[in-house]
């Protein structure tokens, strides 16, 4: 694996997304060996929990890679979205294991959308969430405009997506959006 890290020990599969120079932003790579690590743990039997978070103290994830699709047509944004959804996010989402998204500093877009996705959100009081793709004309493709507003409710969601705007963990947890934050 080049861009994640995954150690199991105690019956808890730790999958640190490594990439920091980057802010852990997702790209294919990051996305199909996140996939395939989510797998492998879940068919794990000295497995029972597994924890994403990301490498360094800045970002769990700071969003998609913008470098890799910014030439993409708006059909080929489609599939990407599309094929991200069901590789990784509905994985994560209907895992049969518990998965904690461990969020420390940014939490953006797709990094957002990945914790989301996680069944418990744990942010360190560093975290900022938010789903800032829509001030480059891109909804949130990978569930936000889904999971968001079953998470915090239509308005907020609303306001949340409209604005672009970043929230701190103690925002996020009085939201609902993070189950607990932590120093």
């Amino acid at each position: 694996m080049n861009n994640i890290l995954v150690a199991t020990a105690n019956k808890i599969t730790t999958i640190t997304i490594n990439r920091p120079n980057k802010l852990n932003a997702l790209n294919k790579e990051t996305i199909a060996e996140l996939s395939q690590a989510i797998d492998t743990a879940e068919d794990d039997e000295n497995s029972r929990v597994i924890i994403l978070t990301g490498s360094g103290e800045k970002a769990f994830v700071a969003g998609a890679d913008i470098a890799e699709f910014a030439d993409f047509s708006p059909e080929q944004g489609k599939e990407l979205a599309a094929h991200g959804q069901e590789i990784l996010f509905n994985k994560v989402e209907n895992c049969s294991k518990p998965v904690i998204a461990a969020v420390n500093g940014f939490a953006l877009g797709g990094g957002l959308e990945l914790a989301m996705s996680a069944h418990f959100r744990i942010a360190s009081d560093n975290a900022r969430v938010g789903l800032p793709e829509v001030s480059l004309g891109v909804i949130p493709g990978y569930g936000g405009t889904q999971r968001l507003p079953q998470l915090v409710g239509k308005g907020r969601a609303m306001e949340m997506i409209m604005t672009a705007g970043m929230i701190d963990a103690a925002t996020a947890h009085s939201y609902g959006l993070v189950n607990h934050v932590v120093t």
